[in-house]
């Protein structure tokens, strides 16, 4: 069924991947003709994954009107070919007559129906249970929303991205040591593989898993940033060719291109909000409880109430 048509109960891993292929394609100067056609086919025929749940046509007709959109930005620990968990679920609100960008994070263990399943169960079980499709319903369900498109990254497509880059930068809030790194409060510079313990650690952060949310945003920031100063084609095209491999969203080339122009503005002003709630354990098993007040709360964010 689709989602209009069903009746909603009430109820940074990333920031916006697509951001960085767009700044690199924009930032080129001289290279921009064959990076633009790099980028495009790898868009459209690698990254463009559709799903059932969001209609694409409502969707484009919203970002040409430059009508504002809720994007769902899911960050997948996907390794050995398992589908994985949606590690982080971040819901972008872009809002052009306002100015506005609101980054909404949900905890990945906030127990809600999944739709599909028909069980209570942890948010982002949804994904391991129905990939993209599911997990947009359950959050469309679980805030009592439309969401108009979907954006997933692959947690190690990270690692391989901040390697193609070389290094990136971060400012450590936390000083903690994990048994193969140190990492000291200040800025830090990150390889791969070090930006990967970085953004899991959650044990000895004071703010649990609120504290990791951070750091991934940290994280993305530094992607994007580093991604603007990319002078190399080769670079570039690298860069281009792993989020090929490690990204999927419903929108195309030319989504992108319209949510680039129609909605630069939003960036003036950004909020971050992150679901609150509390922990509890139900037979045994750990989850996150966010009270209907909260959930409320939150709709009207979304929704500009």
């Amino acid at each position: 069924m689709k989602r209009r048509e069903r009746k909603k109960s009430r109820k940074l891993w990333l920031k916006i991947p697509l951001a960085i292929i767009l700044v690199l394609i924009l930032g080129a100067g001289g290279y921009a003709f064959s990076i633009y056609n790099n980028a495009k086919s790898t868009v459209n025929d690698k990254i463009n994954e559709p799903i059932d749940t969001i209609d694409t046509k409502v969707a484009k007709k919203k970002v040409k009107a430059t009508e504002s959109l809720n994007i769902l930005l899911l960050g997948i620990d996907e390794r050995d070919g398992d589908r994985g968990r949606s590690d982080a679920l971040v819901v972008l609100s872009l809002n052009p007559k306002e100015d506005t960008m609101q980054l909404v994070s949900i905890p990945r263990d906030t127990r809600t129906t999944i739709v599909g399943k028909g069980i209570q169960d942890k948010i982002n079980h949804a994904y391991a249970y129905g990939g993209a499709d599911m997990s947009v319903a359950t959050v469309e369900n679980f805030l009592n929303i439309d969401l108009d498109y979907y954006v997933r990254m692959n947690m190690e497509g990270l690692e391989e991205l901040v390697d193609q880059l070389g290094t990136i930068q971060v400012d450590n809030e936390v000083e903690w040591d994990d048994g193969q790194y140190q990492f000291t409060k200040g800025p830090v510079e990150l390889d791969g593989d070090k930006m990967m313990h970085f953004v899991r650690m959650r044990k000895q952060d004071p703010a649990g898993d609120f504290g990791r949310t951070e750091r991934q945003r940290k994280v993305i920031e530094g992607i994007i940033d580093k991604g603007a100063r990319v002078g190399s084609v080769n670079k570039i095209n690298g860069v281009i060719d792993v989020l090929g491999n490690n990204m999927a969203t419903n929108m195309d080339f030319d989504d992108m291109k319209d949510l680039l122009f129609g909605y630069t503005d939003v960036r003036k002003n950004v909020n971050s909000y992150m679901m609150q709630g509390s922990g509890t354990k139900i037979e045994g098993v750990y989850y996150y409880m966010v009270p209907e007040e909260e959930v409320s709360k939150v709709h009207g964010m979304i929704a500009g109430i």
